[in-house]
Order: structure tokens, then sequence, then C-alpha cells
């Protein structure tokens, strides 16, 4: 049997939970190879959201909100903590790597892999953004936007990190034609 109920009485795919933890471990995985790391959080590393995304896009945003969610979460228990700020805490984990899930909504055709991408990279941008915002406003000189720093700061490490995922997505495609569909 590789159905069960769950407590909405939906349907749970196993191999679908199955392949989410798998890809939830490469992710944690892949997120210690840093190639850069910024001094107050955030780095480039081998490709950490890939996996995320590729789950997303062969399952669906809902499902891949889930790996996306644990994922934040697990950057948390087990990475460094640069803020104990509750909004930070929300915004720079659960939230942000939920917003990976953004990749999942237009399906697995190759042209709308990378918009779906291009999204959820953007979401988990906006999210750190908030983030460093709320943190930082307090702490910049005189004369500096919050905002602006912020935006600066984040897009460092997300704009290479969003193009070495493009790369990985683009190669693994060419590779591997049925990857971005789910196996019942």
């Amino acid at each position: 049997m590789t159905n069960a109920q769950n407590t909405t009485g939906k349907k749970v795919n196993t191999h679908m939970l199955v392949e989410g933890g798998v890809m939830i471990a490469l992710a944690q995985i892949l997120s210690y190879i840093k190639l850069f790391e910024a001094p107050y959080g955030g780095s480039v590393t081998a490709g950490s959201m890939v996996p995320i995304i590729i789950f997303a896009i062969r399952w669906g945003a809902k499902d891949g909100l889930m790996a996306g969610v644990i994922y934040g979460i697990l950057q948390f228990l087990l990475g460094p903590k640069w803020s104990f700020h509750p909004v930070s805490i929300i915004c720079d984990y659960p939230l942000a790597y939920g917003f990976l899930a953004l990749a999942g909504l237009f399906g697995n055709k190759t042209n709308k892999i990378y918009l779906g991408t291009f999204l959820g990279i953007l979401g988990r941008f906006v999210s750190h953004v908030i983030s460093g915002v709320v943190v930082f406003k307090s702490t910049l000189p005189e004369g500096h936007h919050p905002l602006i720093g912020s935006m600066l700061y984040n897009g460092a490490y997300l704009l290479p990190e969003f193009l070495i995922s493009v790369a990985i997505l683009f190669a693994l495609s060419k590779f591997k034609d049925d990857l971005f569909v789910p196996k019942n």
C-alpha cells in the first residue's frame, strides 16, 4: 500500500513523502558546501536550493511549501544563528525557504521551470530583506537606509545563488528528460 489517509481524509502519497525527506536532506548537505559566506548570514552554496525547487516542481507548490518550511526550520536548528529577533527567525528561515515552493506554481514545463525558480528565489529575497530591515534598522549609522542596505546585502548572495541554481537545473534537465515529473 503506497497511500494512506491523513487526518483530513486526503490521500498522502508515501513516495512523495520519502522523496521530500531525501530532497530536504540533500539540500541540507549542499548548504554546508559554501562558496562564499556573508558576515551576518547568507551564503552562496553548491546549489542548496535546487533539491527543494525540484521537489516543488515535481509535486506542486503546496507540497513544496511543506518541504521548504521544514528545510528552513532545519537551517535554523542546525546552522549558525544570526539573530534571535522573532521576525528574523520567521522571515529568515521557514518563510524564506517556504517561498521556494513558488517554483511549483507553473508545473514542469521547461520554460516555466525557470520562471518558477525566479519567483521562488525572489520570494526568499523579499523575506530576507524584510528581516534585514527589521533587525538592522536600529543599528545602521545615520543616513543609511535599512531597505536599500538589506536589498544590497541579500542580493549579493542570492543573485549568485539564483544563477547557480538555474545552471544546475538547466544541466539536470538536459541529463534527464523526466526529472521534473513525479513518479506515482
